[in-house]
């Protein structure tokens, strides 16, 4: 049993010195900490709307803007999409179970042109891997370094292919 003394009694409740702890933070600064939590889950929130639209515009955006289809509606394999906003370099790249050395060759390219490696996702689907890269390009570098970034990365995709 934990005992506190206050002064008056002992507390042997954590509940009671919990509630203590809480009321010690005036109601205004209660007020602005739950204000900036909301504003900081909204904008979270557009960005994962955002993020979701253009995957799910991304399929279609990959075979209209030069991949084939070889089978019906599916997209040839291996398969890149790049964004650049502002200094964030974005990457998508769709490849088989059999091209998992794409991944490490892409990151060493990344980090070759000056790009700054953030953080990397992936997920499985049947025989695709969709890989979601974000790196940050060096203010320096952000018109000429992202285009030549990109285009050495669209060569090698294709080139491979």
């Amino acid at each position: 049993m934990v005992m506190f003394n206050t002064g008056s009694k002992p507390i042997d409740n954590l509940d009671h010195v919990l509630y203590t702890t809480i009321e010690a933070v005036s109601l205004p600064d209660q007020l602005e900490g739950a204000t900036n939590y909301i504003k900081m889950l909204q904008a979270k929130l557009e960005e994962m709307k955002q993020k979701k639209t253009w995957l799910m515009q991304m399929p279609a955006n990959l075979t209209s803007s030069g991949g084939s289809s070889r089978t019906g509606g599916r997209l040839d394999l291996p398969n890149i999409d790049i964004r650049v906003m502002g200094s964030a370099l974005e990457l998508v790249l769709i490849t088989g179970l059999n091209c998992q050395f794409m991944f490490n060759e892409i990151i060493r390219m990344l980090h070759e042109g000056g790009a700054e490696f953030v953080n990397a996702s992936f997920s499985v689907l049947d025989n695709t891997i969709f890989h979601t890269i974000h790196s940050k390009i060096g203010e320096s570098a952000q018109d000429y370094g992202a285009a030549r970034i990109s285009e050495r990365l669209r060569k090698f995709v294709h080139d491979f292919s």
